[in-house]
């Protein structure tokens, strides 16, 4: 498998320029149909989405799709789960698209997801968060909940230094902490057997330390400051240009301290380092606190909102995804290290419909790079049968046109989204849930959608 020469595609590629997306009219992206359900939910979404250009733009626009392969389909052609050409594809055209992927069993890549953000330094898992009138909702005001979450991409447990227990890794990191640090070691519960023993007697008062297995597993949770200064860079420029109020940092600092209390400090410094009076920070309020009293901190804070300045301010995750729920109005933009927002994402997308209409995108906004992807598992026993709902992939492909500039088109999908749910002819995740409502195919509902642009 070879990359294609953009000239025998009678496209041209997305390159990048001072930090701006330079896009031709006829850009080439590459695509990953996926697993699963995956070449259902793309041949729908594909179609929708080049609607949507074409109603938009008339002949003067179109994409150019360019197929590679990732997955189960790579690995039965080309005998690997993700060649080297489609990694090189994603990086020579700079933004792409992709369906659902299988996870390999066994050994080799843990998750071909985080692998390729890993590789192409995808900073950045942005994920959108809004309420179509109509979608089957658990919440009694799912339209409260308009949000934009900033999940850090590469960092924390995803960059996967783990060790299993009773390895000889986990042992020696065990008797180096031991050593070296023992004070901290102390905390860890049973990494002794004389520790495991004195446990096990209460129950075995014959549980000798000689014949104990050591077994704990080892995580390390890596946090910088650079990873936290780009994430939260990326999450203000977005609050500025899209006009939101305010970006809250969501950690667990008051128990990890120098990972997740970190980012939230270095993120409050970088917002003021980097944007000034455009942003007010709960960290600014506290220093004029405990200088100049609390009445002069909100005056403070009050007359730089009332000038237009961006709110940054925190939350504790645990806090948060019980806010998310009773406070949602309380968020707008969230940007929050990977697992955070890895739980954030998931629960506020059972909110607004659940995450089969789930968009995500995966960004560098320094290089450019950028894959829109379904955030949804390949759900292999609904496979070939036309059924699931295509609404996660159409909505990052939503999201893919407003990242090249192509609004217009985003805006008819959107559109026609909302006039398809409003119908009520929907797939089966929505109408079993939808008074009224009548069940239709994957494809059928592509078609719904697209029916719907036109409607005014």
């Amino acid at each position: 498998m070879k990359t294609p020469n953009s000239s025998k595609l009678n496209g041209d590629k997305i390159t990048i320029q001072h930090g701006k997306l330079i896009v031709p009219d006829n850009p080439i992206i590459p695509f990953i149909r996926g697993d699963g359900t995956g070449p259902d939910i793309w041949a729908a979404a594909q179609r929708v989405i080049d609607a949507a250009v074409q109603k938009a733009y008339g002949n003067h626009r179109k994409i150019v799709w360019l197929e590679v392969f990732a997955g189960q389909a790579a690995k039965e052609k080309f005998d690997t789960w993700l060649p080297d050409e489609t990694v090189e594809a994603f990086k020579e055209y700079l933004v792409g698209i992709k369906g659902p992927l299988t996870t390999p069993i066994g050994g080799g890549i843990r998750s071909l997801n985080v692998a390729l953000r890993q590789l192409l330094d995808l900073y950045v898992c942005l994920r959108p968060v809004q309420y179509f009138i109509g979608v089957p909702s658990p919440v009694k005001n799912p339209e409260k909940v308009n949000m934009v979450i900033f999940r850090e991409n590469t960092e924390d447990i995803y960059a996967g230094i783990e060790y299993p227990a009773g390895s000889p890794q986990a042992n020696r990191i065990l008797e180096f902490l031991k050593t070296e640090f023992p004070a901290d070691f102390e905390k860890i519960r049973f990494g002794t057997a004389e520790k495991m023993a004195e446990f096990l007697k209460l129950e075995e008062p014959e549980a000798d330390a000689r014949s104990l297995k050591i077994e704990v597993g080892i995580g390390i949770k890596p946090v910088s400051r650079l990873g936290t200064a780009r994430l939260i860079r990326a999450a203000i420029d977005y609050a500025i240009k899209n006009k939101r109020k305010s970006v809250t940092i969501v950690h667990k600092g008051n128990i990890m301290k120098y990972t997740e209390g970190a980012f939230r400090d270095w993120a409050y410094a970088e917002a003021e380092r980097v944007f000034g009076n455009k942003v007010y920070t709960w960290a600014q309020w506290e220093k004029t606190k405990a200088t100049k009293g609390e009445q002069a901190a909100n005056q403070e804070q009050k007359l730089a909102l009332n000038s237009g300045a961006i709110l940054i301010k925190d939350a504790i995750a645990d806090i948060t995804l019980q806010q998310v729920l009773t406070r949602p109005e309380d968020f707008d933009v969230i940007a929050t290290l990977n697992l955070n927002g890895d739980y954030l994402s998931d629960a506020l997308a059972a909110q607004v419909g659940g995450i089969g209409i789930a968009p995500g995108g995966n960004i560098n906004f320094v290089t450019g790079h950028a894959v829109f992807e379904a955030t949804h598992g390949t759900a292999p026993k609904y496979a070939n049968l036309d059924k699931v709902n295509p609404g996660s992939v159409v909505l990052s492909g939503e999201m893919m046109l407003r990242y090249l500039g192509w609004t217009e088109a985003a805006d008819l999908i959107i559109k026609g989204l909302n006039g398809a749910v409003a119908s009520k002819r929907v797939t089966y995740d929505f109408a079993r849930l939808m008074p009224g409502a009548t069940e239709i195919k994957c494809s059928e509902f592509g078609d719904n959608i697209i029916q719907h642009m036109s409607i005014r």
